[in-house]
């Protein structure tokens, strides 16, 4: 398999470069942290001029390493590489098995000629803790699984094919390189058993690993719906499960979190301009790993688009919210009522803003109708757009909503600005 390219976070490394921070490249395990920096960061450093002797590089989850997982024998390894007053790159792989990281990290800060490159699997090793102990010198660079974009590269066969294959077995890199459905499936469902779980199991202490189980399969087959710990909570008691309490619910969500396998989308008063906290969405960072997850069984394409367009968001950059309007209408008995509508997404960055739905099609005038109105009930003038499944040329709405095919959505950068 050729060098996949991974501009976009190569050119925030390289915009990041010596400027006195740590840089701190986080993402779930597998996604392609470690391949961004060894071979791209480090090919570019070379072809900067940079000696290999001047790029100090530890993976400190292989076990030839694991003596350096104690910080003074870490912090003593890094310092006897330093030979003279030139700049020294040092990047270290899996920091947050190290005890005590951030202390080396930080003594490094004080060195003048070194630059701190580091990744990490787990959100917490980023904990408000270690981020004071930062003092504001840490600057994360966050690494998703592979775009549409980025997968077609690489694919052998055509757009389409490529499509379908990506939406059954995602982006994580190594799939493209495995041929077989079966392969591609038994990797998948072998990774999120020995390396997802496994790895919350040894980081957390986790009393009901069957809760853990369930709550994983739960937030699998809730893409796309409005869930809370509370209503797994009534499903486990429904289910006779009378020991599982709220507390572990919600604290198991957030290890789930933390391992990057999904991310929590909150609901946002669009018209009110607030935030309501619960229920919320949670959308897998890699479809592939949810569709393993259920056993490739709940093959929904809308929900699965749905979270194909958020993961795409978020690599573009987008802080990105479950949008929530309301429309006056009227109840059977002829009374006025407020009736709550959902906006798929509203995303913002800087002083942009779109509001997004996902549709699978716009095939007759009533379905065009439904998914506008509650686009149509937003009062400001920032863009809205419908992304259906269809292979369509962008065409707009006769009440001026842009509608894009999905596949020319994730492929055009520039998709939202058509």
């Amino acid at each position: 398999m050729k060098t996949i390219k991974r501009d976009i976070y190569l050119n925030k490394l390289i915009n990041r470069r010596e400027n006195g921070l740590i840089k701190v490249v986080t993402g779930i395990r597998r996604c392609g942290k470690s391949y961004l920096l060894d071979p791209l960061f480090i090919d570019y450093l070379k072809s900067t001029g940079v000696k290999e002797d001047h790029i100090i590089k530890l993976e400190l989850d292989r076990e030839k390493n694991k003596k350096y997982l104690d910080s003074e024998l870490l912090d003593e390894y890094i310092h006897s590489h330093i030979k003279d007053k030139d700049m020294y790159y040092v990047i270290l792989d899996e920091i947050q098995l190290v005890s005590g990281f951030e202390y080396v990290l930080n003594g490094l800060l004080y060195e003048k000629n070194i630059d701190v490159y580091v990744t990490g699997s787990n959100s917490k090793f980023l904990s408000s803790d270690i981020i004071t102990e930062f003092r504001g010198r840490g600057d994360q660079v966050k690494v998703y699984p592979l775009s549409f974009s980025e997968f077609i590269t690489e694919y052998p066969k055509d757009k389409y094919e490529a499509w379908m294959d990506y939406i059954t077995y995602g982006g994580l890199p190594l799939i493209l390189s495995k041929k077989t459905d079966e392969e591609k499936s038994e990797y998948l469902k072998e990774l999120f058993e020995q390396t997802y779980v496994k790895d919350i199991l040894e980081r957390h202490n986790i009393g009901r690993i069957d809760v853990l189980d369930a709550i994983i399969n739960m937030l699998a087959s809730a893409v796309g719906s409005l869930t809370n710990p509370q209503k797994l909570f009534d499903t486990f008691k429904s289910n006779g499960e009378k020991e599982v309490s709220l507390n572990t619910i919600n604290a198991y969500i957030k290890n789930i979190e933390d391992a990057f396998i999904v991310h929590k989308s909150i609901r946002y008063d669009i018209k009110g301009k607030k935030y309501i906290s619960t229920p919320s969405k949670y959308y897998f960072t890699d479809i592939g790993l949810r569709n393993a997850r259920l056993n490739f069984r709940q093959q929904e394409e809308n929900h699965i688009m749905e979270n194909i367009i958020y993961n795409e968001l978020l690599v573009r950059g987008y802080n990105v919210d479950v949008g929530v309007v309301e429309q006056n209408c009227k109840n059977k008995e002829g009374s006025s009522v407020r009736k709550k509508l959902e906006v798929d997404f509203v995303c913002n960055l800087g002083n942009k803003r779109y509001y997004i739905q996902s549709a699978l099609n716009l095939d007759t005038r009533e379905k065009t109708i439904q998914e506008e109105r509650s686009l149509m009930n937003i009062e400001d003038n920032f863009k809205k757009i419908i992304v259906v499944k269809e292979n369509i040329k962008p065409w707009i709405t006769e009440e001026g909503i842009v509608v894009i095919g999905i596949i020319e959505f994730l492929l055009n950068q520039n998709s939202l600005d058509l």
